[in-house]
């Protein structure tokens, strides 16, 4: 006999038949008059993560709201991730509801500075100053050709017809995956990144639960007595030299590993490991390596670091 209770899934279940952890995000974009509007929404997710030529978030949203046609309008929003105080999430919670954007932006409680991505651009908003981080993004109009939809069709959601996953995907809804074109931090918490993190550097982040009911917003507030717990990962089990070899042999038979080059790859989780090795080859093809060594995968290795602290 199980120890569940059957729940029946009904529309936004996230909030009606579940307990969803969330971020709380303040997205700013610019309307059709050139004004700011800030929006709230928590269903605002990492999509793109690896593997990809640029990295993205999903937002899914009403299409009727303020945010989705600016979005729609300009391609440009940003994504700002508030730090937790009672003021601010109570602000949140108002920009949530709908309603005309000039009405709820004439007592709007956030204090607007410039972004990074380009200020000089009048399509990109403003940011939120008082928060740990924000995204600065470029809406993907291009996939699943979601640029065909017209902000301006939109008055009692949208007549259709809908996309799957980007842009107008039913009659109230909306996906957009968003490009992340700049990622802002402030100092406090960019040094921790940059120089290590540890338990006292974690933001202050409110979580969202999810379920909400006709009366309140439910939400947890970031631990005052408390810090984070870290808990260890677990150390990775070393790859056999023996099967990397293996693995290596069979990439292209014009690229050798030397017996020494496979030792940088023993503590690479073995779904990986073919990857790992074809990046080092793909690399070696474009620069007519052939024998590669322990000396020409660092070389690599430090590459690619330099190009992801570069972005």
């Amino acid at each position: 006999m199980s120890s569940y209770k059957d729940l029946r899934i009904v529309d936004n279940f996230y909030q009606s038949s579940s307990f969803f952890p969330m971020p709380t995000v303040c997205i700013t974009t610019v309307n059709k008059d050139g004004s700011i509007n800030v929006g709230s929404y928590s269903l605002v997710f990492p999509y793109y993560i690896a593997g990809k030529e640029r990295y993205a978030m999903i937002l899914e949203c009403r299409n009727n709201s303020n945010t989705c046609p600016n979005i729609m309008r300009t391609k440009h929003c940003a994504l700002n991730f508030i730090n937790d105080d009672k003021a601010n999430f109570h602000e949140a919670v108002r920009l949530g509801f709908p309603g005309p954007s000039e009405e709820k932006m004439k007592t709007l409680a956030f204090e607007l500075e410039d972004g990074l991505a380009d200020p000089s651009d009048p399509t990109r908003p403003k940011v939120l100053k008082d928060c740990f981080q924000v995204f600065e993004c470029t809406w993907a109009s291009e996939l699943e050709n979601a640029d065909r939809f017209n902000p301006d069709d939109i008055d009692d959601g949208h007549p259709g017809p809908y996309n799957n996953f980007n842009g107008i995907t039913s009659k109230y809804g909306a996906h957009m995956i968003l490009y992340i074109d700049k990622i802002l931090m402030k100092p406090k918490y960019y040094d921790a990144i940059v120089n290590g993190v540890s338990k006292r550097d974690f933001p202050p982040v409110p979580v969202d639960y999810g379920y909400r009911d006709s009366t309140n917003f439910w939400y947890t507030k970031f631990p005052r007595i408390t810090t984070p717990v870290a808990e260890p990962i677990p150390a990775p089990k070393e790859v056999d030299v023996g099967a990397i070899r293996f693995a290596a042999d069979r990439i292209d038979p014009d690229y050798h590993f030397s017996d020494d080059a496979l030792l940088n790859f023993v503590k690479v989780p073995r779904p990986f490991l073919k990857a790992a090795l074809t990046s080092v080859v793909d690399a070696a093809r474009i620069e007519g390596v052939h024998e590669i060594d322990r000396a020409y995968c660092n070389k690599v290795n430090d590459k690619r670091k330099q190009e992801k602290e570069n972005r």
